[in-house]
C-alpha cells in the first residue's frame, strides 16, 4: 500500500491534504494513509491556542477546526503523534489515544494500531532529562512551566514500549534518535544544518530514550521530524542470536511544511491483502496497557520504572498468550478501532471569535469507553480526583524542580539532556523573554488576546506545488543521492532519478509550493539578547 510521511504539520491540513492530492494524480494513485510526525496542532479553538508553547505572535487558528466541526473531512486516514507545539489541552483528552476529528486518530502518548496488518507504533512529546522520571501530573489550566512539561517524554511510556516483542514495521517519533545522524550522509547533514556540528560531533543530538526504543524495537521504518530537515539513514542492527537474521531499520525525517522544503514523502510498504482497511487496536498493545496500569503515577515525584535489580517484586510486564486471550475475549474477539468521536469543546467560529473561552480539565468519552472496556484506569479521571485532593494540579513542580536540578543524583537514567540545541536553528520558534513572562502563564481567567487568523480559501492560488514530493520504493534505499540532493531544481526540471532495486525509475513529477507566503517570517532570524541565558532555557529553544 501507497503510505504518505509528513514532518511538522504546524496546523496546515489543508496545505498537505491538497499537496498530497496532486501526488497522487501525477504519482502511484491513491494513497491508502497518512502518518504524522508531530506538531500536528489540532486546535478547535482560541483557548486551545492559549495551550501551545509558542509567542502569541506563531498563534494562529489554521484550519484544524474545519474538520473537527465537520465542515470538512480529511480525505484520507490520517495518524499522528504529538510533538513540542501542540494544543496540548486537546491532546491530553486522549492519553490513550483516539479521534481528534473524523478520519484523523491521535496515537496517544504512546500507542501501538494496525492498519491493513502494518503495524505503527508511536511516541509523543520530545525527552527532557530533568522530567522524564516524572508522572502524568500536568492539566490545564498551565502554567509557565507545565505548558511545556506536558510535552515532555516520560520513562512510563518508553517502559510500556519496550515490554513489546512482536514486530513493529513502523514507529513515529517527534524528535530524532540519538545517533541515527551516523548511519546516513552525515556530512550533508551538517553542511544544510551547520548549526548541529557540536551536538552530533558530541553525540548529543537528539532522544537517547527515542535511541533507546529503535534498539529495543527494531522496526521497518522510523519516521522522525522536529529538526527542520529532510535526512534518511539505514541502520543494520545486530542480532541477538546466531542463528537470528539481523534486521535494519531504514530512518528517514522530513521538514516542515513551507514552501521548497522536503516534508512529505510517500513510500510503498508492504502489508496484509487480507486484513481489513480500517484502524485496528493491537492485542498485544492492549495486554501491555491492562498489566501496567498499576504503574500510573499522577505526581510530579521523581520515580524509576520496575526492573530486576532485586527491588521489585515483578520487572516484566510484557504480553502473556494467556494474557492476549483474555483481552481478546474482554473485546469480544472485535479489535477495531470505532468511529466514536465526538465533539468536546466549542468550536471555532471565525465570524464570532472569542478570546474569553475557559480552559477545562475535560474527560474525553472516548478515553472512558477506552478504559471501561479495558479495566484500566482514566488518567485524567485520576488527576481529577489527585486535583481536588490537593486543589491544583502541578502542586509538586517546585519541589520537584529544586529536587531535580540540584540534588547530587542524575536527573534521569541519561545524565544529559537532549533535543534542544544549544546552538542556534534559525528554523526554531523562540519565546523572547518579554513574551516568556507575559504571556506563557495561562490561567482559567487569563486574558491573552491570541489572534485568531481565518485562513485564506485560495486553493487554487496554493498552487499546484509545494516542496518536492518524492516517491520512494518499497526498500527505501539510502544513499548521498537521496539526501544530498532532491530529484528535482528549484524550477521544477528534472534532477535527478530513484530507483527500486530493479532498476525501474520511479521518479515522479516533481511539486513544489510557488508562494512563498510566511516564509520570510519563519526564517527571520530572532534576537537573542543574552546567549548564556537561552543554552539554558528549558525547551521553547527547540526546533519548531
Amino acid at each position: 500500500m501507497w503510505v504518505a510521511v509528513a514532518g511538522c504539520c504546524h496546523g496546515e491540513l489543508d496545505k498537505i491534504y491538497e499537496t498530497l492530492a496532486l501526488a497522487e494524480r501525477r504519482g502511484p494513485g491513491p494513497v491508502d494513509l497518512l502518518l504524522c510526525c508531530g506538531d500536528f496542532q489540532a486546535v478547535r479553538n482560541e483557548a486551545d491556542l492559549r495551550c501551545m508553547a509558542v509567542p502569541p505572535k506563531y498563534r494562529h487558528m489554521q484550519t484544524f477546526y474545519r474538520y473537527y466541526s465537520g465542515e470538512k473531512k480529511a480525505p484520507v486516514l490520517t495518524l499522528f503523534i504529538g510533538g513540542n507545539h501542540e494544543a496540548s489541552n486537546h491532546l491530553q483528552e486522549l492519553p490513550y489515544g483516539g479521534w481528534v476529528a473524523p478520519n484523523i486518530y491521535y496515537l496517544g502518548l504512546a500507542g501501538v494500531v494496525k492498519y491493513r496488518g502494518v503495524r505503527i507504533g508511536g511516541i509523543s512529546g520530545i525527552f527532557k532529562s530533568h522530567d522524564y522520571r516524572k508522572g502524568h501530573f500536568e492539566c490545564p489550566p498551565y502554567n509557565s512551566s507545565t505548558i511545556r512539561s506536558i510535552y515532555h517524554v516520560r520513562n512510563i511510556e518508553v517502559y510500556k514500549l519496550k515490554q513489546l516483542k512482536q514486530p513493529i514495521d513502523i514507529f513515529l517519533s517527534h524528535d530524532w534518535p540519538r545517533s541515527i545522524y551516523h548511519y546516513g550522509n552525515k556530512k550533508q547533514l551538517l553542511k544544510t544544518k551547520s548549526f548541529f556540528r557540536q551536538e552530533v560531533e558530541n553525540n548529543t543530538l537528539g532522544s537517547p530514550a527515542a535511541s533507546e526504543l529503535l534498539e529495543h524495537l527494531k522496526p521497518t521504518y522510523w519516521f522522525s521530524a522536529h529538526l527542520h530537515v529532510k535526512f534518511a539513514a539505514l541502520m543494520q542492527h545486530q542480532a541477538k542470536d546466531k542463528g537470528q537474521t539481523a534486521r535494519a531499520t531504514k530512518f528517514l525525517a522530513l521538514d516542515k511544511c513551507l514552501p521548497h522544503r522536503d516534508f512529505l514523502q510517500i513510500l510503498e510498504i508492504e502489508h496484509d491483502p487480507s486484513a481489513p482497511d480500517y484502524l485496528e487496536y493491537d492485542i498485544e498493545w492492549l495486554t501491555i496497557l491492562r498489566a501496567t496500569d498499576d504503574l500510573i503515577n499522577v505526581t510530579g515525584h521523581l520515580w524509576n520504572m520496575p526492573e530486576n535489580n532485586g527491588l521489585h517484586a515483578r520487572w516484566d510486564y510484557s504480553a502473556t498468550e494467556e494474557g492476549m486471550k483474555e483481552m481478546l475475549e474482554k473485546l469480544n474477539h472485535d479489535l477495531k478501532v470505532p468511529c466514536n468521536f465526538s465533539v468536546t469543546a466549542a468550536c471555532y467560529d471565525p465570524g464570532k471569535p472569542q478570546t474569553q473561552i475557559q480552559l477545562i480539565h475535560r474527560i474525553n468519552p472516548q478515553t472512558t469507553e477506552f478504559c471501561a472496556q479495558l479495566g484500566i484506569t482514566d488518567i485524567n479521571v485520576r488527576l481529577q480526583k489527585s486535583k481536588e485532593e490537593h486543589h491544583v494540579c502541578g502542586e509538586y513542580e517546585e519541589q520537584d524542580d529544586v529536587e531535580s536540578n540540584d540534588s547530587g543524583e542524575d536527573r534521569s537514567e541519561y545524565n544529559t539532556d537532549t533535543s534542544a540545541l544549544s546552538s542556534i536553528n534559525p528554523d526554531e520558534i523562540m519565546l523572547d523573554e518579554e513574551e516568556e513572562d507575559e504571556d506563557s502563564i495561562v490561567s482559567a481567567h487569563s486574558d491573552m488576546n491570541t489572534p485568531s487568523v481565518e485562513p485564506s480559501d485560495q486553493a487554487s492560488e496554493f498552487s499546484a506545488s509545494f516542496s518536492d514530493v518524492r516517491i520512494l520504493p518499497g526498500s527505501m534505499i539510502v544513499s548521498s543521492d537521496d539526501t544530498v540532493d532532491s530529484t528535482v531544481d528549484r524550477e521544477g526540471k528534472p534532477g535527478g532519478t530513484v530507483e527500486s532495486g530493479n532498476g525501474e525509475d520511479l521518479t515522479k513529477v516533481p511539486l513544489k509550493r510557488l508562494s512563498d507566503e510566511h516564509e520570510a517570517e519563519q526564517r527571520k532570524k530572532i534576537k537573542r539578547r543574552n546567549q548564556a541565558i537561552y543554552a539554558a532555557v528549558d525547551d521553547d529553544d527547540d526546533a519548531a
